[in-house]
């Protein structure tokens, strides 16, 4: 065999062993994005449950007599402002999860007050129709932060596929980045101030 054909016998196990890496890790970045997307679709479908919820929450704290319509109409407009902003998985950007988690930590903080204010009405506390609500609604907080959980352990294990060797190199080819995670909100690092 001469020199030649031993080199281009290295030159295409090169290329081949080069093009087995190349679709082997394009393929397991595409799944893991995949994961990331059905991830993030489950933390808007929880936030979509608990805004589906409102109205009903609305509509059984109106009947109540002389109900602050102050706090249902700032619930109201939470719900329009939350609702108003969509991401699309394939934008994860800091700046678009800045965005949406800043809309739903609104309707977050509306939620807290109609339910604060809620304890002064023990008629209203008293019907089946609210404590079922608000059941509800504590299940559905849950889901988020569940929801929000798995969505941070899928971009984890997306971000560290994209950034390890050689799939930083074939990622960065193929147009794949790392995504951002929830974080908390501005301040949430303090414990709140219990006053009564």
């Amino acid at each position: 065999m001469s020199t030649r054909n031993i080199s281009l016998i290295i030159i295409v196990a090169v290329i081949l062993l080069f093009g087995g890496c190349a679709c082997s890790g394009y393929n397991n970045l595409v799944a893991k994005d995949e994961n990331v997307k059905n991830k993030w679709a489950n933390v808007q479908s929880d936030y979509q449950r608990r805004s589906d919820l409102i109205p009903n929450l609305v509509n059984t704290v109106k009947g109540a007599a002389n109900f602050e319509q102050t706090t249902l109409t700032n619930v109201i407009e939470a719900r329009a402002k939350a609702t108003q902003v969509q991401i699309n998985a394939n934008d994860l950007t800091p700046e678009n999860l800045a965005k949406f988690q800043q809309a739903q930590a609104g309707l977050s903080g509306a939620l807290g007050r109609l339910l604060a204010v809620a304890e002064a009405y023990p008629d209203l506390k008293a019907t089946q129709n609210f404590r079922d609500l608000q059941a509800q609604l504590e299940g559905t907080e849950n889901r988020i932060k569940v929801s929000r959980n798995d969505f941070n352990a899928a971009v984890q294990d997306y971000n560290q596929t994209v950034r390890s060797f050689p799939n930083n190199f074939f990622g960065g080819m193929f147009g794949f980045h790392a995504k951002s995670p929830f974080q908390s909100d501005p301040g949430a690092d303090k414990a709140p101030e219990v006053k009564f």
